[in-house]
């Protein structure tokens, strides 16, 4: 029987503690793992909450900036009981929630320099829990992105933590993009303040573009036994260099990842789907659940400054309760760049979308939060275009039936590692139009599954997403058979965690 760690930012597997797609693959992939009789240990920070129901475990001692800290370890208990998985979370006062999904910090000033200091407590707190045999004898170590990479940098430069060498380590990238980058000294926030004992090889963790910090992103890659990104056409992806708008590939660290790639470090294996004991969502349900949420939000303090638009949103869906739109366009999504930059940048072509689907009857639904001024531009093209409803919020309830309801799901993000909404979206025979990129190459086949746009140029790839759009809405009105086919072939796509593990176990694993 293989003993398994996974270290990471979030865990799905627990109550309130996801920002994003990482904490779908934390919850899955133990699962899995559990499946095959081999047991698995996750271990996340507990931002000051995720300890308070969990039962208390151990006190892990460490030294941090020439002091003693003492943080504690709880385990917790999960949505739903697996043998042989145990959760945890580590808490100490000065790791604590951020305003990102009460996880993630963001200083505009000073990008990390809250989620450094947090997650060097909590990289030190599990290096001293491995340590310390709390998770029992571990032959695999599992980390994902930014966040969990400073046990490699223990394990290779501390040498209170030469015990971490006996086991394999395995460095999974989720976004790229987000890489922990901080100076080596100088701040509070800096490497050298919190480990000021260790003799350090700069040259071996500095980010190649700020020579005098060093990238927790770069040092998963260069120092893990394996390095995974979630789907094969990402991998391809980050080997080259960025070319932003046009194309998002390895975000300065394409050397390092080519090197991983030439010493057989580097794969790419695409995320799975859950396809059992899923939430079962009822039709009929999509305008009901939508202002159950908007009355929900309105009575929450923290949502008062956007009262008005939450009526706005309101007063616009009851009028589809008696007369129902002819096609439902849908996006489900965080607010960023990486989701929405072909709309911040175009909103005349987000224009020309929701004038088409005007001619036929039909609206587009948007829900999601994020970055503050993707949200003001969706709340001031809801006011101008009545078959916009942009549900600014989040509410499972909501997002169920819109997967459920919807026509056609459109996924135009700049880059996609992976993504886990096109195969949300087609696990209930809805059609994808997505950007040709990344994990959508994986996934979605243009004609055959779904739609995809591509281009060479900006221009062109704005270009190309609106003759798409008029693609599949033309074969929605005039050819019945096609769009039947399309969707009862995204129905039968099957991304399993199966197949994935299979390939996590003799790649990655080597178990």
């Amino acid at each position: 029987m293989n003993n398994f760690l996974f270290v990471a930012a979030e865990n799905d597997a627990i109550a309130n503690c996801k920002a994003g797609g990482m904490g779908d693959v934390v919850r899955d992939v133990p699962r899995q793992i559990s499946d095959r009789g081999d047991h698995a240990h996750v271990v996340v920070p507990s931002y000051s909450r995720l300890h308070k129901n969990g039962t208390f475990r151990a006190n892990l001692n460490f030294q941090l900036k020439g002091v003693s800290y003492t943080a504690e370890l709880y385990e917790v208990v999960p949505k739903k009981e697996y043998k042989g998985i145990h959760h945890y979370v580590i808490h100490h006062p000065e790791i604590e929630a951020g305003g990102i999904a009460h996880i993630y910090h963001d200083d505009p000033r000073e990008p990390f320099f809250t989620d450094f200091v947090k997650y060097v407590i909590f990289g030190t707190a599990v290096a001293e829990a491995i340590k310390t045999g709390a998770f029992g004898s571990l032959d695999v170590v599992h980390m994902h992105d930014w966040h969990a990479s400073l046990l490699l940098f223990l394990k290779e430069y501390h040498p209170e933590y030469l015990v971490l060498k006996k086991m394999r380590y395995v460095y999974s990238i989720h976004n790229l993009a987000i890489q922990g980058i901080r100076p080596f000294e100088g701040s509070y926030s800096s490497l050298r303040n919190w480990f000021p004992q260790l003799s350090l090889d700069y040259r071996a963790l500095m980010d190649y573009r700020y020579q005098d910090c060093v990238n927790l992103m770069a040092v998963g890659i260069r120092l893990a036994d394996a390095v995974h990104t979630v789907s094969p056409s990402y991998k391809e992806d980050v080997l080259k260099p960025s070319s932003r708008p046009e194309f998002i590939g390895g975000e300065s660290l394409e050397t390092d990842l080519q090197q991983a790639d030439n010493e057989g470090r580097l794969y790419g294996i695409l995320n799975g789907s859950n396809y059992k004991n899923i939430r079962a969502a009822k039709r009929g349900l999509l305008y009901r659940n939508t202002v159950h949420a908007l009355f929900k939000w309105l009575q929450e303090e923290s949502k008062k400054y956007k009262a008005d638009f939450l009526a706005h949103t309101g007063e616009k869906v009851m009028k589809y309760v008696e007369n129902p739109p002819k096609f439902i366009a849908s996006s489900v999504a965080r607010l960023t760049e990486q989701k929405f930059y072909f709309f911040k940048r175009s909103p005349e072509a987000f224009v020309e979308i929701l004038k088409k689907l005007d001619d036929i009857g039909g609206i587009f639904m948007l829900l999601g939060t994020g970055a503050p001024e993707y949200e003001e531009l969706f709340r001031q093209m809801s006011y101008e275009y009545p078959n916009f409803i942009f549900t600014n919020g989040q509410s499972e309830d909501l997002i169920d039936s819109i997967y459920l309801e919807s026509d056609l799901y459109f996924m135009p993000s700049l880059f996609e590692p992976c993504g886990i909404s096109q195969m949300l979206a087609m696990r209930n025979g809805n059609p994808c139009l997505v950007h040709h990129t990344g994990g959508l190459i994986d996934t979605v086949t243009p004609m055959e599954t779904g739609f995809a746009f591509d281009g060479e140029t900006y221009d062109e790839k704005i270009k190309n997403m609106l003759v798409a759009f008029d693609v599949a809405l033309d074969i929605f009105e005039n050819d019945k058979p096609k769009w039947k086919k399309i969707k009862s072939n995204a129905k039968k796509m099957r991304f399993t965690w199966e197949k994935s593990l299979n390939e996590y176990y003799s790649k990655l694993y080597l178990l």
